[in-house]
C-alpha cells in the first residue's frame, strides 16, 4: 500500500466515497480556486501533456478523473479527436462539466460518464489515449487504478498523466511546503467552506510516489517506455508511458 492511499479527506470510512464527497462539495467552486492557487500556470501544464500527444494523433481518449473537464475541452481542442470520454466519481464535478462543454459546442464530442476507476466498464483495448490531471493520487489502490487504465488503451496507445508533486531542490521545496501549508488551505477554505478539502490534497500531493518511483510503478503495471518530466521547478510532473 502506497502511502497516500491511506489518506482520507474526512477520516473514518471508505476512501473512495469520502474522495465522491469531497469533490462533490467542492465543485462549485474548484474551478476559481485551482487556477487561482496555481497562478493560472496549470493551464500550461495541460498544454504540454497534450502537445506530447499530437503527434500520435488519437482519435479516441479516455480522460480519468476528468473532474470539471479542463483537460478533455482542451484536448479536444488541440487534438480534434473523434471522440473523448470523461470518467469520474464525482456527478457533481462532471455535471459543471457538461455546462462548460454544452457552452463550447463540444457536446457531441465529449461525454462525461460516472465511473468507478478502479474498476472501469469498458471493453480493453477501447482507446488511443488514457489522460489524467491531478487525479490519480486520489486513488484508494494506486496499481490497480493503473492496471485500468492500462486494460483499456489500445495496443500502441500512450497514458500522458500530469500530477502536482513537491519541488526537490531547494530553495522552492520550501517555499512549496509553506505555502501548501499555509495559503492553500487557508485560501481554500474561506472559497470553498470545506477546510479539510485542501489539507487532504495537500497531504496526498506530499505522499504520492513520484519521479523515478512513479516510472517503476507505471512499469510495473506493464507500461513500456515509462519516463517523466518535471515542469514548474517540480511543482508539477508529466508522465509519459506506451501500452
Amino acid at each position: 500500500m502506497y502511502e497516500q492511499e491511506q489518506i482520507k479527506p474526512y477520516g473514518e470510512g471508505e476512501k473512495a466515497q469520502q474522495v465522491e464527497l469531497m469533490f462533490d462539495n467542492i465543485a462549485p467552486t474548484y474551478d476559481q480556486l485551482n487556477h487561482r492557487l496555481s497562478w493560472n500556470i496549470d493551464r500550461g501544464w495541460r498544454r504540454k501533456a497534450i502537445q506530447w500527444l499530437a503527434p500520435y494523433r488519437p482519435q479516441t481518449l479516455l480522460d480519468i478523473a476528468t473532474g470539471t473537464g479542463d483537460f478533455a475541452i482542451l484536448a479536444a481542442e488541440m487534438l480534434h479527436p473523434k471522440s473523448i470520454v470523461g470518467a469520474d466519481i464525482s456527478e457533481g464535478m462532471m455535471e459543471i462539466g457538461r455546462q462548460k462543454v454544452a457552452q463550447k459546442g463540444l457536446s457531441e464530442v465529449i461525454q462525461f460518464q460516472k465511473e468507478d476507476c478502479l474498476a472501469l466498464s469498458y471493453p480493453d483495448n477501447s482507446f488511443d489515449a488514457v489522460t489524467a490531471a491531478f487525479g490519480i493520487r486520489n486513488f484508494a489502490e494506486l496499481e490497480k487504478g493503473l492496471s485500468e487504465m492500462y486494460r483499456v488503451l489500445k495496443n500502441g496507445g500512450h497514458l500522458s498523466i500530469v500530477e502536482l508533486t513537491t519541488p526537490p531542490k531547494f530553495p522552492m521545496k520550501q517555499l512549496f511546503r509553506l505555502y501548501s501549508h499555509t495559503i492553500l488551505p487557508i485560501y481554500g477554505n474561506l472559497i470553498s467552506k470545506d477546510k479539510s478539502a485542501y489539507k487532504y490534497l495537500t497531504a496526498t500531493i506530499e505522499a504520492f510516489p513520484q519521479g523515478e518511483k512513479m516510472v517503476e510503478i507505471l512499469k510495473k503495471t506493464g507500461f513500456a517506455q515509462a519516463q517523466f518530466q518535471r515542469m514548474t521547478f517540480g511543482i508539477c510532473t508529466h508522465y509519459m508511458a506506451t501500452k
